[in-house]
C-alpha cells in the first residue's frame, strides 16, 4: 500500500442515509463493477464512474477536483451444483441470497493525482470505504422509496369498534367455511376468520372472507400469513374496496388473542403480487412451429431489464431510441462530461441510455434460462437497467415517482415536456419538434353560415376506436364471460377524428341558437406522428379498456385526404368576440359537466374538457382530458381566446399574471425574459425560473408580435410539421399492452429493424422488444391489432 497526502488535505465523511450512492454503474454509461476494470466511487461526493477504457471516473476527478475514489469490482461465484432439489420455501424472506451469496466483491482506493493504485487506508478513510459499501445504492434507495405506497387511512377501520371476546373461541389455522388454510383473512370487528379471493400464482380461496362482509357488513379484515413482528400487515376495507392503514393494528389483534410480535410473515402481501402477476404477463415468445424465438443481439438490439412494473418505461424508450431524431440528439456519450451531477442531469442520462441501446456495447447474451419448450435452454440479455432515468424523470411525479404500473401513453406525453422544457445548443435539435404538427378547427355556425378557424399545435393525436360488440364469449376455465368486438381500420377512425360533428353554439354574429358545425383537419403534418388508439368505455363510470381490434396496414398510406383546406374564398369569417364589445363567454354543456364531476373530475377540469372538445358530451371530453392530465396549466381557470391578457384568437395563448411576471423580475430577470418564461411553461412560476436558466441566450423577445420600426406587420409566428403533399406514413414501432387495464398488465414494443441475417446479410424484420428479451416478433401481425400507441415515419 501507498501513503498518499490527499487523505489528509480533504474532510471525508462517511455517506449519511439520505445520500445518493452510485456504486452500481457508471452515472454517465453503463459500464458497471461487473466489468474487468470495475467501478470508481468517488470518496468526495459518492459519484460512479467507470474505471475502464472510456475513462468517465478519471473525467469525473478531474472536473470536479476529486482525487480519491473506491474501485469496486465485482465477479459471480460459481454455482454449486446440488444432488436434491432445495428445501421448499416455507417462509418467504427467511432464506433470501445476499450480495454475498452470489459475488465475489474486491476493492481497493486509488489516488488519481498521485496516480497512486491501492492508497493506505489512513486516518478516517476505513470508516468513509465500509459507509460506501453498507450504503444503500442510488437505485435501490429510490426503489425503496417508490414501493412505499402511499396507502391512505379510512373511517371505517381507524374508528372500528370491536365485538365483545366473551365466550369465542378462534380457530386461527383454517376458514371456517371450508378446510382452506391459507389465504385467511380475519375480521377484526368479530373474529371470524375467512379465506380470500383466488389469488395470483394458484393460490386457493373460496372468498367466504367476502361472503362475510356481505352477510354481516363488517368492514375490515387482516390478512393473517401477512402480519410481521414489525407492525405490518395487509388491512382491506370492503366498504372503500382497497387496502387500508390500521393506526391501531396492535390492540385489534390482541383483542383477538393475537400477540403481533409474535408473528412471522408467512405469505405474500397483496403489493407483492400484484407485482409478481405483471411480471408474469408473457407476451408470445416462440414461432408458429412452437421454437423459441432466437435472440437478436448488436447495436440497436439492447433490451431493457425490468425495475418492477417498469415495461411501460421501456417500451416507449426503445421506440423513441429507434428514431433518427433521437439517434442524433442522444446516440453518444460525450467524451468530457458537462454536467457536476450527471446523475441529476436528463440530457446525460437520455444520452446514457441512447448508447446504452444504440452502441451494441451491453447487448451480449447472459447465463442460459430455461426454455418455454422442454429440455433446452436459452441465453437472453441480462438488460441495462436505466434506473437512474427512471428516477430522474419521476422525480416530484406522482404517478412516475412509484413503482406501480403506469400509462405508457401518458409517459410518451411526460418525457415530450421535459425534453422540450431542456436546453438543446446548436447544432443540436430537439428531437420531439419531429412529432409536432398544427392541426386546424373549422367552426361554422349553422345560422349565418360565417366560420372561425383556430390552429393548435400538438405533437400527438388520440383517435376514438368505435365498440362494436359481436357476441359474447366465454373467457377461460372460469366461466367469466368477456366481449368480442368487430376490426375497426385504421382509416375509420381517421375518418371520425376528422369528421364533423354538430354542436351547440350561441352565435354571437348573428344571435342563432341552431348550433355549430366542428371539424378537425390537419394543417401541417409531422415527421413522426404519434397515435393513441384510445379503447375505453365508461362502465359503472369506471373508464374500462376494450380489446377492439385495430387493422392497420404496414405498407406506406396516404394522409393527404386530412390536409384542412383553410380558409376559402366563398367563406366569410365570424368576428372577433373581443370586437363585439362584450367580453367572451363560455356555457359549458349542463349534462355532459355533470356526467363529468361524477367522475370525480374537478369542474375546472370539466369545463376546458368540454371547451376544447366543441361542448359536445362527456365521452369526448374524458378522453381529452386524460390526454392532458399533466398539463401544468390543467388547474388554472379557463380563459377565452380575446379575453384580457389573452392570446387574441390563438389557440395555446395564454395572460399572465402581473404578480408572476414581479415575482420574476425581483430575481434579476427581464420583464419579457419574465413573460416568454410564463407562456412557455403555462403560468407556472417554479418551471419559469427552470426554463430562463435553461434559454440563457433567450431575450424573451417574441417575433411573433414585433413590427418594423416604419411601422412594418407583425412577423407570424411558424407553424411547425409540413403542409407538403403527397404525405405518405409509415407504420415504424408500436406499443402493445395485455390486460385489462392500463394500470396492470405487461407491455412490450415491437420495432421495424433492419436485422443482421449473417450470409443472407441485412433483411427487414419486426423485432420485440419484451424488457431485456429481444427476439425476432413472430406474433406482430395480430398483436398491432391490440396496439396502445401507434409510431408512424413519414416516407
Amino acid at each position: 500500500m501507498t501513503a498518499c497526502s490527499h487523505i489528509s488535505q480533504l474532510s471525508l465523511r462517511p455517506p449519511t442515509a439520505t445520500q445518493a450512492v452510485y456504486r452500481e454503474d457508471c452515472t454517465i454509461c453503463f459500464d458497471s463493477i461487473d466489468d474487468e476494470q470495475g467501478l470508481d466511487v468517488c470518496l468526495s461526493c459518492f459519484n460512479g464512474g467507470c474505471a475502464g477504457d472510456r475513462m468517465h471516473g478519471r473525467l469525473h476527478s478531474a472536473q470536479r477536483d476529486h482525487p480519491l475514489a473506491l474501485n469496486i469490482r465485482r465477479t459471480k461465484k460459481p454455482k454449486v451444483e446440488r444432488d436434491e432439489p432445495p428445501t421448499k420455501l416455507t417462509k418467504l424472506a427467511i432464506a433470501a441470497e445476499t450480495e454475498a451469496d452470489i459475488y465475489d466483491t474486491k476493492t481497493f482506493v486509488r489516488c488519481y493525482s498521485c496516480e497512486v493504485d491501492d492508497v493506505e487506508q489512513a486516518g478516517n478513510l476505513p470508516q468513509v470505504v465500509e459507509g460506501v459499501l453498507n450504503a444503500l445504492t442510488a437505485a435501490r434507495a429510490d426503489e425503496v422509496h417508490a414501493w412505499n405506497l402511499e396507502l391512505e387511512h379510512c373511517e371505517h377501520v381507524s374508528f372500528l369498534v370491536q365485538d365483545s371476546k366473551d365466550g369465542k373461541n378462534i380457530d386461527l389455522t383454517k376458514c371456517t367455511d371450508c378446510d382452506l388454510k391459507e389465504n385467511l383473512w380475519m375480521c377484526l370487528q368479530c373474529g371470524n376468520l375467512g379465506c380470500g379471493r383466488a389469488q395470483f400464482g394458484g393460490v386457493g380461496g373460496n372468498s367466504h372472507g367476502v361472503a362475510h362482509f356481505n352477510a354481516t357488513n363488517h368492514p375490515a379484515s387482516v390478512k393473517l400469513g401477512s402480519i410481521s413482528p414489525e407492525g405490518t400487515a395487509d388491512i382491506y376495507c370492503y366498504i372503500c374496496n382497497d387496502e387500508r392503514l390500521d393506526p391501531h393494528l396492535t390492540e385489534h389483534l390482541h383483542h383477538w388473542g393475537v400477540a403481533i410480535a409474535e408473528r412471522q410473515k408467512t405469505e405474500k402481501s397483496l403489493t407483492e403480487m400484484n407485482i409478481e402477476q405483471n411480471l408474469r404477463w408473457e407476451f408470445r415468445m416462440t414461432g408458429e412451429d412452437g421454437k423459441e424465438l432466437s435472440p437478436l443481439f448488436g447495436p440497436g438490439l439492447t433490451g431493457l431489464k425490468n425495475l418492477g412494473n417498469s415495461c411501460y418505461l421501456a417500451s416507449i424508450l426503445q421506440c423513441l431510441f429507434s428514431l433518427e431524431g433521437f439517434k442524433k440528439r442522444y446516440g453518444e456519450v460525450d467524451d468530457v462530461p458537462v454536467a457536476d451531477r450527471p446523475a441529476e442531469d436528463l440530457d446525460t442520462q437520455l444520452k446514457k441510455v441512447g448508447d446504452g441501446l444504440l452502441s451494441g456495447r451491453y447487448s451480449k447474451p447472459d447465463e442460459p434460462q430455461p426454455s418455454t419448450t422442454e429440455h433446452t435452454y436459452v441465453q437472453y440479455q441480462k438488460g441495462i437497467a436505466p434506473a437512474m432515468l427512471k428516477a430522474l424523470v419521476g422525480k416530484g411525479h406522482e404517478e412516475f415517482s412509484t413503482m406501480r404500473q403506469q400509462d405508457a401513453f401518458e409517459l410518451l406525453l411526460h418525457l415530450f415536456k421535459l425534453i422540450t422544457r431542456s436546453p438543446h445548443p446548436e447544432p443540436q435539435k430537439d428531437p420531439v419538434s419531429d412529432f409536432k404538427f398544427a392541426v386546424e378547427q373549422r367552426l361554422q355556425c349553422l345560422g349565418c353560415k360565417k366560420v372561425r378557424y383556430r390552429t393548435d399545435e400538438q405533437d400527438n393525436i388520440t383517435v376514438p376506436v368505435p365498440a362494436r360488440r359481436l357476441k359474447d364469449v366465454v373467457m377461460g376455465e372460469d366461466g367469466k364471460k368477456g366481449e368480442e368486438f368487430e376490426a375497426v381500420t385504421l382509416k375509420e377512425c381517421l375518418d371520425i377524428f376528422t369528421a364533423s360533428e354538430a354542436i351547440e353554439y350561441t352565435c354571437k354574429a348573428c344571435g342563432s341558437k341552431e348550433g355549430a358545425v366542428k371539424r378537425i383537419g390537419f394543417k401541417t403534418f409531422p415527421k413522426v406522428l404519434a397515435v393513441n388508439a384510445r379503447r375505453f368505455a365508461l362502465i359503472n363510470w369506471v373508464p374500462t379498456k376494450l380489446d377492439i381490434p385495430v387493422v392497420v396496414d404496414t405498407t406506406p398510406f396516404p394522409l393527404d385526404p386530412y390536409l384542412s383546406p383553410g380558409l376559402l374564398d366563398t367563406e366569410e369569417l365570424l368576428p372577433e368576440d373581443a370586437a363585439e364589445g362584450s367580453a367572451p363567454s363560455f356555457e359549458p354543456n349542463a349534462a355532459a359537466m355533470e356526467q363529468l364531476e361524477a367522475m370525480g373530475f374537478p369542474g375546472i377540469r370539466c369545463q376546458k374538457a368540454l371547451y376544447h372538445t366543441g361542448n359536445s358530451n362527456a365521452e369526448e371530453a374524458m378522453n381529452w382530458l386524460f390526454q392532458h392530465m399533466e398539463d401544468p396549466d390543467i388547474d388554472a381557470p379557463l380563459e377565452l381566446p380575446g379575453s384580457s391578457g389573452g392570446s387574441g384568437g390563438g389557440a395555446g395563448g395564454s395572460s399572465t399574471d402581473p404578480e408572476q411576471i414581479v415575482m420574476l423580475t425581483a430575481m434579476g430577470f427581464t420583464e419579457a425574459q419574465a413573460k416568454k418564461a410564463l407562456r412557455e411553461t403555462g403560468g407556472d412560476v417554479e418551471r419559469a425560473v427552470e426554463w430562463v436558466f435553461s434559454h440563457p441566450d433567450d431575450t424573451g423577445d417574441d417575433d411573433t408580435a414585433t413590427t418594423a420600426a416604419a411601422g412594418g406587420e407583425a412577423k407570424e409566428k411558424s407553424v411547425p410539421g409540413s403542409a407538403e403533399i403527397p404525405a405518405n406514413f409509415q407504420l415504424h414501432s408500436i406499443v402493445c399492452h395485455k390486460g385489462s387495464s392500463i394500470h396492470a398488465g405487461h407491455y412490450v414494443a415491437f420495432i421495424r429493424k433492419l436485422v443482421d441475417q449473417g450470409e443472407a446479410g441485412l433483411k427487414e424484420a419486426w423485432v420485440l422488444f419484451n424488457d431485456e428479451k429481444v427476439v425476432e416478433g413472430a406474433d406482430v401481425e395480430e398483436m398491432k391489432k391490440f396496439a396502445y400507441v401507434y409510431f408512424f415515419e413519414r416516407v
